[in-house]
């Protein structure tokens, strides 16, 4: 005579398959969140290192027009930000601008280029911090599609030979933009 399997004759296999299902999903979710604690939430890598920056043109807040291709032979920060980016494009603005006081007669250039912001506001953050380097608004969106900026704030340093050399995500350290610049202005 033969036994005609029942639900109940089922159910220790069948719990014990979802118990393993179950155990390996923690495991492999467990194990990419551990990955994850072990990068640098800043390391956003970026194809552009060691390729030449895209070149672009914009009006400025102050008046007339920044075209980076006239700078050729200068080092370059650009700083991508925005005004409603709190607290880093907060945090970073006075560093751009004493990076601009303190380099500027060596040839290095710092350039701010808003995105996703509405020009009053804008003005406003530049008056708030006494920015004088040369800022624009990227209104298409173009420049920062170019750079790969995944938002703001964004800086890169640019080599005097329009050369991308780094790429530094949220509110950059001074330090930082003091080792790369120097670096450069090292190989003149």
């Amino acid at each position: 005579m033969t036994t005609v399997p029942t639900p109940e004759n089922h159910r220790p296999a069948t719990q014990f398959y979802i118990l393993a299902l179950v155990v390996a999903i923690a495991i492999a979710v467990i194990g990419v969140l551990a990955f994850g604690l072990t990068r640098d939430p800043r390391a956003i890598p970026s194809p552009l290192i060691g390729r030449p920056m895209p070149d672009f043109s914009f009006a400025l807040f102050a008046g007339g027009t920044l075209d980076t291709r006239a700078l050729r032979g200068k080092v370059m920060i650009v700083n991508f930000w925005a005004s409603w980016c709190y607290p880093a494009c907060y945090e970073e603005a006075p560093r751009l601008q004493r990076m601009w006081e303190f380099y500027r007669e060596r040839g290095v250039v710092v350039i701010g280029a808003n995105i996703q912001d509405r020009e009053s506001p804008a003005r406003e953050f530049i008056r708030k911090f006494g920015q004088t380097f040369p800022n624009g608004m990227d209104l298409t969106g173009k420049i920062s599609i170019d750079f790969g900026v995944y938002g703001v704030p964004e800086t890169f340093v640019i080599d005097q030979n329009g050369i991308i050399v780094a790429k530094f995500v949220g509110a950059v350290p001074e330090e930082w933009m003091m080792e790369h610049v120097e670096r450069l202005l090292a190989r003149e």
